[in-house]
Parts: structure tokens; C-alpha cells; sequence
């Protein structure tokens, strides 16, 4: 198991999920330098290792999710252009292989909401609350947070978060296709590992190719997505799990998968 150079940053495996929690709750999960440093390191951990086949990343507390970047310590960058060019906490999620949920509690606001953007799937406990702030305070996310929110929620939607900097509570969010599910603040990281457990559960490389075509479908033109993804079928079926899958099928018992 990997050990990170920071308590604010928590790493847990059960089974093969691995949970990350932002532990700062003091700070409304705000990520700091050093914070940042450690989910990427977890993430390379999590993408090397064949123990882990899905991840649960959350907030500590009740009261946030993750705040995005501390405020305080953007300044210390030597310029903009170091800003620009700094390890990313976001960059990292989105170079995560292994399928992500985020188990949103509270706030997701700023990076903290581009973070959840960066995962797979999103559900929602019923105090979950989303914005776009950084407009309020004189820029705009850098994480992904245009192209995401656009792609999730529809330009409109999307402008109204972005130029408004207001928040969304948790039942408009899932209206508009942010988030999956809503469920109570104390059901919320049940529901969280009952998903990753079935995923977890199912031959991995099927699910990690998955992953990658759902990526592709969102950039590519209808013809060519369905020319990639018949190509990952392909690669799919000549792997030993889905050779094990339809000798398990043939058997009518559970497969057992490898990753291989």
C-alpha cells in the first residue's frame, strides 16, 4: 500500500477499491501544494497497481467535498506562467485508468468542482452543492471545467454556472445531468462502494476499455466513435478474461478475471 507525506490526503483499499479522501475538513477540503503532490502520487499508485480496479475518491466531513485550490497559497507561485505549468490535482484524475466515482458531500465549488467533473461517475448527497466560482473572484477554472460542465450540462447551463459563479443545489445538478444519483448524507459513501464493489466485480480490462470509449464518444464524430470502439471490442475479445467470461457463461458460474 502506498504511503503519502501528508495525513490530508487518505488512502484506504478494501477489497479492490481504493478509497481517497480529501481530509482537510477544517479548510473545507481546500487542496494545498503538498495535497496536490499526493493525488498524484495516489493516482500512479492506483494506475500501476492490479490490486485496485476502481476508486471511490470524497471529501472528509460533511460539509465539503473539496473547495478546490487553497486561496491563500495561489501567490506563492513565482508568476502566472509557474501557475500555468504546476503538477495538477486535476490533470492527475484525468490520467486515472481505473474507473472513479465521486461521492460528493457538501460543497464542490472551483477545483473542487472540476475534480468531480474529472470522475467517471458523480452521486450526490442531498446537502451536495455545485458552482463554478472562480468568475466571483476574477478568473475561470483551468481544469477542465468549459469543457466539461458543456459537455454534462449543455452550453446554456453551462454559461449560467460559469458567468454566474452561482451555486446549484444537489436535485438541479441531477436535473441537468451533472450528477447520477441523490441519496442521504449518511447512505452516501454506502452507495458510493456498493457501485465501485459491482464495478470492481467485472473483468477489468472490459472496464477500463470502457472507460476510454466513453471518453472518445464525447470527442469523436458518430462514424469514427463507432469505428474506435469496435476496434476496442476487438482487443477486448482476444483477452484471456473474456475468454473466461464465455467459459463461465457456457458453465453458468461467476467468472474469475485477472486482468490479462
Amino acid at each position: 500500500m502506498i504511503q503519502l507525506h501528508t495525513d490530508e490526503i487518505l488512502v484506504e483499499l478494501n477489497g479492490a477499491v481504493l478509497t481517497i479522501t480529501i481530509n482537510r475538513p477544517q479548510k473545507l477540503n481546500s487542496v494545498t501544494k503538498p495535497m496536490s503532490d499526493a493525488l498524484v502520487a495516489a493516482v500512479g499508485w492506483a494506475n500501476d497497481s492490479d490490486d485496485v480496479r476502481c476508486v471511490v475518491l470524497t471529501g472528509a466531513g460533511d460539509r465539503a467535498f473539496c473547495a478546490g485550490s487553497d486561496i491563500r497559497e495561489l501567490d506563492t507561485y513565482a508568476s502566472p506562467w509557474n501557475f500555468r505549468n504546476r503538477t495538477d490535482y486535476c490533470d492527475a484524475l484525468r490520467e486515472l485508468r481505473k474507473p472513479v466515482i465521486a461521492a460528493v458531500n457538501g460543497y464542490a465549488f472551483g477545483g473542487g468542482l472540476e475534480t468531480a467533473l474529472s470522475c467517471d461517475i458523480r452521486i450526490a448527497s442531498t446537502s451536495a452543492s455545485f458552482a463554478a466560482s472562480e468568475v466571483k473572484l476574477g478568473w475561470i477554472g483551468g481544469g477542465g471545467m468549459s469543457s466539461y460542465l458543456t459537455q454534462s450540462i449543455g452550453p446554456s447551463n453551462a454559461s449560467l454556472m460559469l458567468m454566474t459563479g452561482e451555486p446549484i443545489d444537489a436535485e438541479r445538478a441531477r436535473d441537468w445531468g451533472l450528477v447520477t444519483e441523490i441519496v442521504s448524507a449518511d447512505g452516501l459513501m454506502e452507495r458510493a462502494m456498493q457501485l465501485a464493489s459491482t464495478i470492481a466485480s467485472r473483468p477489468p480490462i472490459a472496464v477500463e476499455t470502457a472507460k476510454i470509449n466513453v471518453a472518445a464518444a464525447a470527442e469523436l464524430g458518430r462514424e469514427q466513435a463507432i469505428a474506435y470502439e469496435r476496434d476496442l471490442q476487438t482487443i477486448c475479445f482476444a483477452t484471456e478474461d473474456a475468454r473466461e467470461g464465455r467459459t463461465a457463461f457456457a458453465e453458468r458460474r461467476p467468472g474469475v478475471f485477472h486482468r490479462k
